[in-house]
């Protein structure tokens, strides 16, 4: 590549409106520009979850202005970019449609490329902008949509080795929050309210330990802390705390199993890789007791631990954009005007599914 390439890139695949400027180096590196999220915490904090009807509403409000601002910040116009990138999914199927939409508008007006991504694949190329990693790498996703184990050999080239197969670890968190009277997001919740608990007063299940498979398990831990909960009604903050507390220790055990094992087929895999390297991302990624446990499982496993800025973590554009950018860099074609959303992506779509699929595609 021997001139720099400029993509503007939209996500609003759940409640984060988000536009971004990226530019590749022709050595390679990336460069964020401009980087706007628009986060719609307030509009779905009352519901203790995200409304999809609602989101789709907001995207439809902000996207245009969001987009705008984008250029600007950047200090570009539309003819001085090279592509558009826009989330075709995984996600709410309303946020997708109004992203893609507005990104094949723009493509058509501006007679520019355009590049329909995969949420997840943007998770997984994020270390590449921000860290310069080589293929291949070890990515650990946990959001609330997603709970993950992937191997990332290549731009398009991705091999699930584990999933959840019913809650993903976000949701556990939002759930667990919930059920507990915290607010939402969950995951911030339960983690402030931890810090005062005892971890060892509740001693919840692991769920899938021990077992040679990777998958993810977190509905029984929930459930568990419903038990537990109700056993003791009425609760105190004490009380609270201690379940929290409670429930943090065990996803930590859990994925020092889980994550701990990926890591040794990892260097099984590739022994002669001279650094090898464990992504994580998403917003449960913020976690400290968690992160931690990661980070200690790295420095046992002798890998390198790479966990991009939260903003880079949770939802957004600039990762959307990176990905187009990967893609065009490798000479991948631009998808055409007629691609439709899709609220069921996986990254490795030629696999089977693992828990059955329906209309949408496979659920995981």
């Amino acid at each position: 590549m021997s001139s720099s390439l400029r993509i503007l890139g939209i996500e609003t695949s759940c409640d984060e409106t988000a536009a971004s400027v990226v530019v590749r180096h022709p050595d390679g590196q990336g460069e964020i520009v401009s980087d706007v999220v628009l986060s719609q915490l307030e509009e779905h904090s009352a519901f203790g979850g995200v409304v999809p009807e609602i989101a789709a509403r907001a995207h439809v409000e902000a996207l245009d202005g969001l987009i705008e601002e984008a250029l600007t910040r950047a200090g570009v116009t539309l003819a001085d970019v090279d592509a558009i990138a826009a989330t075709s999914g995984p996600g709410l199927i309303g946020g997708l449609l109004v992203g893609l939409m507005t990104g094949k508008a723009i493509a058509r007006a501006s007679g520019k490329p355009l590049y329909a991504v995969n949420h997840l694949e943007g998770h997984a190329l994020t270390a590449r902008l921000t860290d310069g990693l080589s293929f291949p790498y070890l990515m650990l996703l946990v959001s609330g949509g997603h709970t993950q184990l992937v191997l990332v050999k290549g731009v398009g080239d991705y091999e699930r080795w584990g999933t959840t197969i019913d809650d993903a670890l976000g949701e556990a968190f939002d759930k667990t929050a919930k059920l507990l009277g915290l607010p939402y997001p969950g995951g911030p919740a339960v983690e402030k309210a931890a810090c005062m608990g005892d971890a060892t007063r509740f001693d919840f299940p692991r769920p899938l330990v021990g077992e040679s498979r990777l998958d993810f398990s977190f509905s029984g831990l929930k459930t568990a802390v419903r038990q537990a909960a109700t056993a003791i009604q009425p609760l105190t903050e004490q009380d609270i705390a201690d379940i929290c507390a409670s429930f943090q220790r065990a996803i930590s055990r859990t994925l020092k199993d889980r994550i701990g094992r990926g890591l040794a087929r990892f260097s099984e895999r590739f022994p002669d890789l001279p650094e090898p390297a464990l992504v994580v991302a998403g917003g449960v990624a913020a976690n400290l007791v968690l992160r931690s446990t990661l980070e200690e499982l790295c420095r046992d496993h002798r890998f390198r631990f790479i966990a991009p800025p939260l903003r880079l973590c949770t939802d957004n554009a600039a990762m959307i954009a990176w990905a187009g950018l990967e893609r065009m860099a490798a000479g991948m074609p631009d998808d055409p005007l007629a691609v439709a959303p899709r609220s069921r992506w996986p990254l490795d779509a030629e696999a089977a599914a693992l828990i059955g699929s329906g209309k949408r595609g496979a659920k995981a």
